[in-house]
């Protein structure tokens, strides 16, 4: 009897092994060990707005996720992610909106996996007391440099996809941009640095810059230009400026990010809240610029980082980059990375946003 009672409790074991999930563990950007599937058909993303455009486009699909936020969903219409990945506009967002996540609308998409901004830690609470499995993503660990997060995403992406990895692929061709454009700005003196000032958002109400701690100062470090706003301590996106700090630093290139629905042609005719930008260096040159978008908004960490800054560098040292066609440089870059191919009209579209670009984002 007791010989008879233990091959029950043997065939039961068995049972409850073979119907567990296989997994492996990664190490997120939490420093929390994570059981992840090995098998995936389900994801959303929360709190991460780049994310969702560089998991699509590393497993060259968007048939698994099911749920992204309002502000992704905004980017990958206006951009090309929507056009090359069209199952990509099924996905979900009512489950979360900036930095808020409704745990009973998640639990109703069933994600084999959320990936969750990590500096949010009620955020990954919430998803891991919902028993989800949950994987931090971080776009500062690396005090916003914007190539090195990029990689770290896709290698975390490459940990757990393994049969999709592109770690070395991508951090190769990244590598390879960033030592041409050194090449080319090594001989710039400090001094002769050209002033470059960001517009995260600009509107009536307000004036917002990227200060020391954005992502931004990273851009102009890497090309060798000088942040006109580096003296702002206000870190991400809470640096508030006025038109006489402007006028003040007088910035020789401007760049206008697609979070905002601002546009060139609103400074060159000072049609945002009575400031008069005439006077303005880069305005008076015609040096501003709206920054691309085609997976994603570019000014953030994504899979577009590497053809963004080859595309800054040039529209602040024209006459170091002239010979380079950056919309070649993107369609080698996504045919051979990615496997994509994209067509003239779609390159001239990542170069060529509109106020559209700022969709469904909101601070």
């Amino acid at each position: 009897m007791k010989k008879f009672i233990a091959l029950l409790i043997c065939a039961a074991l068995l049972t409850i092994s073979a119907g567990a999930e296989a997994s492996h563990i990664i190490t997120d950007h939490a420093g929390d060990s994570v059981a992840v599937p090995e098998k995936i058909e389900r994801i959303a993303v929360a709190g991460i707005l780049p994310f969702p455009s560089v998991l699509t486009v590393f497993l060259g699909s968007a048939e698994k996720l099911v749920g992204i936020p309002p502000a992704s969903m905004g980017a990958a219409k206006a951009g090309l992610l929507g056009e090359i990945f069209p199952e990509i506009l099924k996905a979900e967002t009512n489950f979360t909106s900036g930095l808020d996540l409704n745990i009973e609308e998640l639990m109703r998409l069933r994600p084999d996996i959320v990936f969750y901004l990590a500096g949010n830690k009620e955020m990954g609470r919430m998803i891991k007391n919902a028993g989800l499995t949950a994987v931090a993503i971080s776009p500062t660990k690396w005090d916003y440099d914007v190539m090195r997060t990029y990689d770290e995403w896709i290698k975390t992406l490459s940990s757990i996809f393994p049969e999709n990895k592109k770690a070395e692929a991508a951090s190769s061709y990244s590598r390879g941009i960033y030592g041409d454009v050194q090449k080319r700005v090594k001989n710039v003196m400090p001094e002769e640095r050209k002033k470059v000032l960001f517009l995260f958002q600009y509107d009536d109400k307000r004036m917002v810059t990227s200060g020391r701690s954005f992502f931004g100062q990273y851009w102009c470090d890497a090309i060798g230009a000088k942040n006109a706003a580096e003296e702002v301590p206000a870190d991400n996106a809470n640096a508030v400026i006025t038109m006489e700090q402007v006028y003040r630093w007088n910035p020789d290139v401007i760049f206008i990010t697609n979070f905002t629905p601002a546009m060139p042609d609103d400074l060159y005719n000072n049609r945002i809240g009575g400031d008069n930008w005439s006077n303005v260096a880069a305005v008076k040159n015609h040096a501003v610029y709206k920054m691309p978008l085609g997976m994603y908004r570019s000014y953030t960490p994504g899979a577009d980082t590497p053809i963004t800054f080859m595309w800054m560098a040039q529209k602040v040292y024209p006459e170091l980059f002239g010979k380079i066609n950056v919309e070649r440089e993107a369609y080698s870059y996504y045919k051979k990375i990615f496997g994509i191919t994209l067509t003239d009209k779609q390159l001239k579209g990542i170069f060529n946003q509109g106020r559209a670009s700022a969709e469904g984002f909101r601070q």
